[in-house]
């Protein structure tokens, strides 16, 4: 989907501005009148604000003390922030696929300078953000270097959002070196600037490729080729078995969602639980 929908909204962090810039060059009713109108969005979709969603390129304004709406503005009041289709910021919406013999994964392109789509470094494997955050404190990350975190999905820990590991790769970025992030787990739409390979499915947690990384291996993530491999001799890497997950964190209410993290769903496909009953 993402390679036949433009890039309309630069808001941080592929961007300056943040939401409120945004709502006012013309914010979501503008966004959605002028997809529905580029025939990319579907209009015949009953929504409870109407009978379909041209509904939603109007936006609430206060007429004196009543509610009112009106039509979002024909024009965006600044290109910098928001564009239409037909004059879009990137052909593509800044997403792309990485596959290889690592298994399936995200980029997100869109806030990335396109010189560090590719990078291929040594690995450097943890099982929690906290070990990685500690690494980089001591030191011991700065080089070229693509930071594993596994055991992150839905499987193994509900997927927690791993935001906090931006800052200090991108301090790493810009001391000059090649960095970039592989994961399990998730990352929020503000990950910025760090190439990340996030979502990679099979997770570690079900015998995923990613369990089966050492420290040193010499990964290659690129996403102008939708690439993500590790570069080992293939009869090694055939014959390594996963290593198993860490023992998990006993307490904090965690037992209550085992059923959940058994039946949970691979992250590409949603990472929900699929929970059956005799007669449902």
């Amino acid at each position: 989907m993402s390679s036949v929908v433009p890039l309309v909204a630069r808001v941080y962090p592929n961007g300056s501005g943040d939401v409120n810039h945004f709502h006012a060059a013309g914010g979501m009713g503008f966004v959605i009148r002028e997809l529905l109108d580029a025939g990319l969005l579907h209009r015949d979709i009953m929504t409870v604000a109407g009978d379909d969603l041209t509904a939603y390129g109007q936006e609430p304004v206060l007429d004196g003390e009543a509610l009112a709406w009106r039509d979002a503005p024909a024009v965006t009041a600044d290109e910098t922030m928001l564009r239409p289709p037909a004059n879009p910021f990137s052909a593509d919406g800044g997403m792309r696929l990485v596959t290889g013999n690592l298994g399936r994964a995200t980029f997100k392109t869109s806030a990335v300078d396109e010189t560090r789509w590719t990078v291929e470094a040594p690995v450097r494997v943890f099982s929690d953000q906290n070990d990685a955050l500690a690494a980089f404190k001591a030191g011991e990350l700065d080089r070229d270097v693509i930071v594993v975190i596994r055991f992150q999905g839905p499987a193994a820990n509900g997927m927690p959002e791993l935001h906090k590991l931006t800052p200090p790769l991108g301090v790493l970025q810009d001391k000059g070196f090649k960095v970039a992030l592989v994961t399990d787990g998730r990352m929020s739409g503000a990950s910025g600037k760090v190439p990340a390979a996030i979502h990679l499915s099979p997770e570690g947690a079900r015998g995923g490729a990613i369990a089966k990384l050492q420290d040193g291996d010499l990964v290659r993530l690129c996403a102008s080729r939708g690439a993500l491999d590790v570069l080992v001799d293939e009869a090694e890497w055939a014959a390594r078995m996963p290593v198993p997950m860490p023992p998990a964190h006993v307490g904090t209410g965690r037992e209550l969602f085992a059923l959940m993290r058994a039946t949970a769903d691979e992250a590409e496909k949603g990472g929900s639980a699929m929970l059956a009953a005799a007669g449902l």
